[in-house]
């Protein structure tokens, strides 16, 4: 059997509550199984189910994992677990995609460790769910949705999101392995004032600094950093071939500072307290 993971994290966020969730399945040698992790500004937690308590639908956006429901039209949750209670529901407005497969030509080399995409940049989110006692209340306020497959997370990378006044972002930056060789790929979607910037390997971009919790990126005239200032992190599990073997850490709503300058001129530069951030790098 092949090692093989898929997972979608759907974020939540208002200006005083961020809310994210992952329904993920995972198929390795061992062990197959699927779950569903929830992270807020206040902790992580993980249920674990059964392989053939997930379902995907081929035609549409509809997934189902330990009776969870998770779609275009929003989510809905009854969880309970010794750890965790998660139960509502929020309605998601229409999503706001990119214009093209992020992965760019990389979406046709085979064997790849792991393959992103970003769903909507930005929706509107309404509704309620409570989590251990504690509700999350959404109403008009902002979500972003992503995914990714393959059958191991990057040994090492950096990974941030985050919504704005006037925008949404996102980067990555990773080892990628092919075959024998290994290089850093970057990709990122800057959607700003109605229009979208992209940065990626694809396209030229560089890294020039990931350090200390800092990512540089150039790609001609366009350079973009971002920077963790303030971690709150909290544990949550990725996958290592196609086994939920791997703690990883992520702040879901933490201080950071994003800027994007073309030509020398400055388009946004503004610190936040609602980024969400993963630095999978020597700190």
């Amino acid at each position: 059997m092949r090692c093989y993971f898929c997972g979608w994290y759907f974020k939540c966020q208002s200006d005083q509550q961020t809310l994210a969730v992952i329904p993920a399945l995972h198929r390795s040698k061992e062990k197959s199984s699927c779950s569903v992790q929830i992270i807020t500004d206040k902790g992580a937690w993980n249920a674990s189910f059964p392989y053939d308590y997930f379902h995907k639908s081929k035609k549409d956006f509809h997934i189902l994992a330990g009776g969870n429901y998770f779609g275009t039209e929003g989510i809905s949750l009854c969880l309970q677990t010794e750890a965790c209670s998660a139960v509502g529901a929020v309605r998601f407005g229409a999503f706001s995609p990119i214009r093209y497969d992020i992965m760019g030509p990389f979406r046709y080399v085979p064997l790849m460790e792991c393959r992103h995409s970003v769903l909507s940049m930005r929706h509107t989110v309404t509704g309620n769910i409570r989590v251990n006692g504690t509700d999350y209340h959404f109403q008009d306020d902002t979500g972003y949705i992503e995914g990714d497959r393959g059958y191991s997370f990057p040994k090492e990378y950096a990974w941030t999101q985050c919504s704005f006044a006037e925008g949404s972002l996102m980067l990555s930056a990773a080892d990628i392995p092919l075959g024998r060789f290994h290089f850093t790929g970057v990709i990122s979607v800057i959607c700003w004032r109605g229009k979208e910037y992209r940065l990626a390997t694809y396209l030229g971009a560089k890294i020039e600094k990931i350090g200390q919790g800092e990512i540089v990126i150039r790609q001609g005239s366009l350079v973009l950093s971002a920077k963790l200032m303030e971690k709150h992190a909290c544990p949550l599990l990725a996958p290592v071939s196609g086994t939920m073997s791997r703690t990883i850490h992520e702040s879901a709503s933490c201080r950071a500072a994003y800027c994007l300058k073309q030509d020398g001129q400055t388009l946004f530069s503004f610190e936040t307290t609602k980024a969400s951030f993963e630095y999978e790098y020597p700190y």
